[in-house]
């Protein structure tokens, strides 16, 4: 430990730190834009300067060790001087159009300005401009309202190893763009969202839809039905000043009733349709030689990655769909014919966590008899904007059940929110499968938590199965290479694109924050545990279908309608 001084406090922190982590533990708060906690400092911004005692300059508080007796001053009339001609000259090149940009209330640079009270912008000069990129079918980029904070750049590059967007061009023009000024479509970029998150202003967002959503609800043409996530239920509660990870499932299906849909499917039912299914999979690839490890293939951001960087694994990826495109499959060319209305008359709107979603929803491999699966992706941002437009208080909702017949879900649906949820999910079916007995023990806590790769092993029968699971694509890529380098012990693995899953999704609150992550799991793991049904398998629903519809896991129908097949696509460079 070490003992510095910050702002006349004593304060203790361990040898390692740097002074704005002393600074965050006495109470103080230090602005930032451009740190992220979990990577090296580069102290691009300056907006965390302070000063410290016998130096002669500001000090960037995220780049500065603290050391033994070290005296800081993190709001001398020096350091907020500073703080506050780098707002104005951001400010001085940065469009004011603050009440109609998607980041208005979430913008960190309007909440800087706000708090450090900058009313007027003395500086007038040149700005740079480049035109506004809306060719990828999830993000959207406005680089003219970049402040060339990195934060985008590092995620893309050295947490998701994608580097679909740096820093080009030189001195005053430097801007942030994909290679070679190409459109983000062009690159290898995997929707994924996470550039959205870190983003401190609204340089980078997912591609607008709620008014084509609302267009088609008020043109009462189609028979509009809505789906939500998993993730959506311990998530949504934060754009309404919830404690983070509250559960809020019923208030789910009371607002999108509230908004307008017609029918309202809880994506949960999917998932337990897509173990069903998965599970099969693997089980029988393990009994017939099939090839293996098996990847799970509910992430499209992942799906995309290795469609770029590994192709030859692609027959090692589950050929099931993602449970949003199985339930969209479900409900056009199931619930519809039950109803007598033509799949193409029916509008399904996916509320996901996941700006890769949007993609997803138009892979033309997705589609069945020329009619796509899912017709319109949400994100949690998105529905929340949805809610406040209508009107509608979320806090005072009643809760309310989902529709049947796709309302009815099990446990294992639930915890496909959480990094591993799948993986312990699909574990706890095909033990049965093999067995035909129950699991004794469901909670599978080696692949439970935040941590980015886990390994375990489990023993169904007299196999010994060995699994992995990894989330963010940085560690996606470790095993990814070692199953491409033929050393991998593994025959089941897992892959999220995300931080903790989709709990942690591009399509969440903007900004990151592990700490509200760690609470969506927490309360996903709490609410299955509180289900009186956990399994799969023992969905009613799942049943119902299977019996009236899909014959069994398995079968030419649900092959037809439930799985798919990849190819690949251009590397990078």
């Amino acid at each position: 430990m070490v003992t510095l001084s910050i702002n006349d406090r004593k304060v203790q922190v361990p040898a390692g730190s740097s002074v704005l982590d002393a600074a965050t533990a006495a109470g103080e708060r230090v602005p930032t834009l451009c740190h992220i906690k979990e990577l090296f400092p580069s102290g691009a911004c300056r907006m965390c300067v302070v000063e410290v005692k016998g130096r002669p300059g500001l000090v960037p508080s995220c780049a500065c060790p603290a050391e033994e007796g070290m005296v800081v001053d993190t709001r001398s009339p020096r350091v907020v001087d500073s703080r506050r001609t780098i707002i104005e000259l951001l400010l001085a090149s940065h469009p004011f159009d603050c009440l109609t940009c998607v980041k208005n209330g979430y913008c960190e640079l309007q909440t800087l300005a706000s708090e450090y009270g900058i009313d007027r912008v003395p500086f007038e000069g040149k700005t740079r401009h480049h035109y506004d990129d809306y060719s990828s079918p999830s993000i959207i980029r406005e680089p003219d309202k970049c402040i060339l904070c990195g934060r985008c750049v590092r995620i893309c590059e050295e947490v998701q190893t994608v580097a679909a967007i740096d820093f080009t061009r030189r001195g005053f023009d430097t801007m942030v763009l994909p290679p070679f000024e190409m459109d983000l479509s062009e690159t290898t970029c995997v929707n994924c969202g996470q550039c959205t998150l870190a983003c401190p202003t609204g340089a980078l967002h997912e591609v607008r839809v709620v008014e084509r959503v609302m267009q088609v609800l008020q043109e009462g043409k189609k028979f509009v039905v809505a789906q939500a996530a998993p993730a959506i239920r311990v998530s949504l509660g934060d754009f309404f000043g919830m404690d983070p990870g509250a559960n809020v499932t019923g208030r789910v299906a009371a607002a999108l009733r509230r908004v307008g849909f017609k029918q309202v499917f809880d994506t949960d039912f999917a998932a337990d349709l897509t173990i069903m299914e998965e599970s099969t999979e693997l089980v029988r690839r393990i009994a017939e030689g099939g090839r293996l490890p098996l990847f799970t293939s509910c992430c499209p951001a992942w799906i995309k990655f290795a469609e770029h960087y590994y192709p030859e694994l692609l027959p090692n990826i589950s050929s099931c769909k993602s449970p949003q495109e199985m339930m969209g499959s479900v409900i056009k060319n199931y619930y519809a014919k039950r109803q007598g209305i033509a799949p193409q008359d029916v509008y399904v709107v996916s509320v996901m966590p996941c700006t890769a979603k949007k993609f997803e929803a138009l892979r033309p491999e997705l589609a069945h008899a020329g009619v796509t699966d899912v017709d319109a992706v949400l994100t949690t941002r998105q529905f929340a904007r949805l809610i406040r437009i209508f009107g509608i208080d979320f806090s005072t909702l009643p809760e309310e059940e989902f529709d049947k017949p796709f309302g009815g879900s099990t446990g294992s649906g639930d915890i496909f929110a959480a990094s591993g949820g799948v993986m312990e999910s699909a574990l706890r079916s095909a033990y049965h499968l093999l067995t035909g007995k129950d699991l004794e023990h469901l909670e599978f806590e080696p692949v439970r938590g935040m941590a980015g790769v886990k390994e375990a092993s489990i023993t169904i029968g007299d196999r010994e199965l060995k699994i992995a699971v990894a989330n963010r694509l940085g560690n996606a890529r470790q095993i990814a290479d070692r199953v491409k380098a033929g050393n991998s012990p593994w025959q089941f693995i897992e892959i999220m694109a995300c931080p903790g899953g989709c709990a942690g999704g591009g399509g969440q609150l903007f900004g990151y924050d592990p700490g509200k992550v760690e609470q969506r799991i927490k309360a996903i793991y709490a609410l299955e545990k509180r289900r009186t049904v956990r399994l799969s398998y023992k969905n009613p629903a799942v049943t119902d279908i299977y019996r009236e519809f899909l014959e069994k896991p398995g079968s030419h129908k649900a092959h037809e309608l439930l799985h798919t097949s990849y190819a690949p696509r251009a590397a990078a460079g």
